[in-house]
């Protein structure tokens, strides 16, 4: 939260703020997102199965953050954002579970039960986000996952054409859309200060997702 009250004080808007939020701590700040190991090296079949798994288990169930926070939301604007992110994620859960099918069984790792005890306690944690009833709370977390999902798109994408997999189109490439809900929601400092802690927590769980990856990548070959 320092870093918010910091945005706040210089008078950063709201949508600057989740924007750069999810770019210096999601998905695209992470060194393995765009490793070799992962994406072309000797092990990268694994590597890419053991990160579509994880990433079904973390968005691919419903319903997800999106469509919690859809239902907590009573503002129009906001609402009709929701509405097109919530078809958006059906789309993607179809996704993930085609990659799953098509790249075949979780890569038998070294201490897999926790690993796995962990990517469940990170769903949980992003659950009671988007279900907050802090107001702006709810909203920022699904916004975070919409942002860092473009990032974690390319990874997906690069295991659909390993796997022979068609990628679908993800509608959601042009931040100016969610730079002008956030800015345009955020009608008090203290919606703004919930909206940015619903997207860093969310971006936070995230990163952790690709540390855990990357650790067993590291144990597989250990």
């Amino acid at each position: 939260m320092a870093s918010a009250s910091v945005g706040l004080a210089g008078g950063i808007r709201a949508g600057e703020l989740l924007l750069g939020c999810a770019a210096a701590q999601g998905s695209a700040a992470h060194a393995w997102l765009t490793s070799d190991p992962l994406l072309k090296g000797p092990d990268a079949a694994r590597n890419l199965a053991d990160a579509v798994h994880f990433l079904g288990a973390l968005h691919g169930r419903y319903p997800g953050v999106v469509d919690h926070a859809s239902n907590r939301c009573v503002d129009a604007g906001a609402r009709r954002w929701l509405a097109d992110a919530t078809y958006a994620f059906a789309a993607e859960r179809a996704y993930l579970a085609r990659l799953a099918v098509a790249a075949g069984p979780l890569p038998s790792t070294p201490g897999s039960g926790d690993s796995e005890g962990a990517v469940l306690g990170q769903r949980h944690a992003m659950e009671m986000l988007s279900q907050s009833e802090r107001n702006g709370c709810a909203l920022g977390a699904a916004m975070a996952v919409v942002i860092d999902w473009s990032a974690i798109r390319g990874v997906l994408d690069t295991a659909a054409r390993r796997f022979g997999v068609e990628s679908p189109v993800w509608p959601f490439t042009d931040p100016a859309a969610i730079h002008l809900l956030a800015d345009s929601f955020a009608t008090s400092p203290s919606v703004q200060r919930a909206m940015y802690f619903g997207a860093e927590q969310v971006v936070i769980q995230h990163f952790g997702l690709w540390d855990l990856l990357e650790a067993r990548a590291q144990a597989r070959g250990a």
